[in-house]
């Protein structure tokens, strides 16, 4: 099964800076450690933005559930991801699609 609506994804750049590339985030900061030694920062976020986006594109859903206030349904989604030297890493990434919505919306990313 692949994200529905995958064409219409979207990652919010403030989301990549102020929580998964951020070292002072409660708990983004141990999600930034990971990314930041990948090579990713603030400088090339709109690299990571679009490689969020490309594996929502490419890969199908591995598994969906209702969110746990049951607003709306997660997406995990699993993918390569070419950090900027040039070495492949796989990640996790979750899209949320809120009940009553079309559009998969970003929520976070993890290794794998």
């Amino acid at each position: 099964m692949r994200l529905p609506n995958r064409k219409n994804a979207f990652v919010k750049k403030d989301k990549l800076t102020n929580y998964l590339l951020s070292l002072s985030h409660p708990v983004g900061r141990y999600k930034a450690v990971f990314f930041r030694n990948m090579g990713f920062n603030d400088i090339n976020v709109d690299t990571l933005k679009q490689k969020f986006y490309e594996i929502a594109q490419k890969n199908n859903v591995e598994s969906s559930r209702s969110s746990d206030d049951m607003s709306g349904i997660n997406y995990k989604i699993i993918g390569s991801l070419s950090a900027p030297g040039g070495k492949t890493y796989f990640v996790e990434t979750i899209w949320y699609i809120k009940r009553g919505a079309n559009n998969p919306s970003f929520v976070t990313a993890n290794p794998v």
